[in-house]
């Protein structure tokens, strides 16, 4: 008989999971709390690296579909002093598809393909070990019993106090995000400046980061340390308040990079939470975790595509293991747990190091990573 399992979370991670389960034929269930697809915006643009990532989609039969979608020139870096100079121009060569980029939504769509995600189904709790299994509670009053329960449902986890009573804390940055449509009609001078991938400027504990999206889109990113209630007694629907208060914190920087915020059309307020470096639970028959919800970590690149290899190495498990389904899980939390640590510990440095005291140390980063 099939173990009956459910997924929490339509992100990266669950969708990878429920859907390299379905590759074998094994029956999952995929509750998302967001009413559709489409609920909310999917966010911006991804680097699926190769090992990672891509792996994922290998193992769910997806590769060579993403690889249609994907914008290896988006892996494109350019690097600007504050006064506006290049201090750095990488552009991928033709066959390069170490990190391509895909928009969020692009990868939801592929990943959704012929799933049937229950829509609607806001989970509020799990409570593990009940005669019949893990028991989920639902916010509209019904339950469901699954003998295992993924929670692959962000940093802000309804699944993870099943386990472990660790909880985000703030990393003492602060995204604020804007962005620009149809850029190469509108706004051809900063279509130019952003080129086909990444443009990052650096200062004194402070950054700007613009992301080319596909379809002309480009996501703006200031970045800056600050105390959480930083913007407590401002109005983030105010749109021109919010606008000044960036260009008052970027003062003096080069006019066209300051262009990329005078011409935002909207701005959302990011701060960034990340768990314990070295996040682990005490293992729980029924319930485990996956991606954010495991192992929140600042987003530079590692994230998502931990979360999708984490899916699918998890129900490739599950679905070929000729064992015992608990055993099956606690082995790849292990596996998860140290991998998982390897890599917070470095994004946690290289946060550090990008939104710090010495821009020098953000643009030695880069060289670090990027090829020469």
């Amino acid at each position: 008989m099939r173990h009956r399992i459910a997924v929490v979370g339509s992100g990266p991670a669950g969708l990878t999971f429920a859907r390299v389960l379905h590759r074998h034929g094994y029956p999952v269930a995929v509750l998302e709390r967001d009413p559709a697809p489409d609920a909310r915006p999917p966010g911006g643009t991804l680097d699926l690296q190769e090992g990672l990532g891509q792996l994922a989609l290998d193992k769910a039969g997806l590769l060579a579909e993403f690889q249609k979608l994907s914008r290896p020139e988006g892996q494109a870096m350019r690097i600007l002093d504050t006064d506006g100079a290049v201090l750095r121009d990488w552009r991928p060569r033709p066959d390069d598809r170490a990190n391509p980029e895909i928009d969020r939504g692009q990868l939801r769509d592929l990943l959704l393909g012929p799933l049937d995600v229950q829509w609607g189904r806001d989970v509020t709790r799990v409570v593990p070990g009940t005669r019949d299994g893990a028991l989920v509670h639902f916010a509209d009053g019904r339950r469901e019993t699954f003998d295992l329960v993924v929670g692959a449902d962000g940093a802000w986890s309804r699944i993870r106090p099943a386990l472990s009573s660790a909880t985000p804390h703030y990393t003492g940055v602060t995204y604020v995000e804007t962005s620009l449509d149809d850029i190469d009609t509108r706004h051809p001078d900063l279509a130019r400046l952003v080129g086909d991938g990444s443009l990052a400027v650096f200062g004194v504990n402070r950054a700007l980061v613009a992301q080319r999206n596909s379809g002309g889109h480009v996501k703006v990113y200031a970045q800056f340390r600050a105390p959480l209630d930083r913007h407590a007694n401002l109005d983030l629907a105010d749109v021109e308040a919010v606008r000044s208060s960036l260009l008052a914190l970027f003062d003096g920087w080069a006019a066209p990079v300051l262009d990329l915020l005078r011409r935002g059309t909207a701005f959302a307020h990011r701060p960034l939470h990340v768990l314990p470096v070295s996040h682990t639970w005490a293992h729980v028959p029924g319930v485990t975790l996956l991606g954010d919800a495991a192992h929140l970590m600042p987003p530079l690149g590692a994230g998502a595509n931990l979360a999708m290899l984490e899916g699918a190495e998890l129900a490739e498990s599950v679905a070929t293991g000729t064992g015992d389904l608990d055993e099956t899980v606690r082995a790849f939390e292990e596996q998860m747990w140290e991998r998982a640590a390897r890599w917070a510990g470095m994004t946690a440095a290289g946060l550090e190091r990008l939104v710090g005291p010495d821009p020098a140390e953000a643009l030695a980063v880069f060289d670090e990573v990027q090829p020469s």
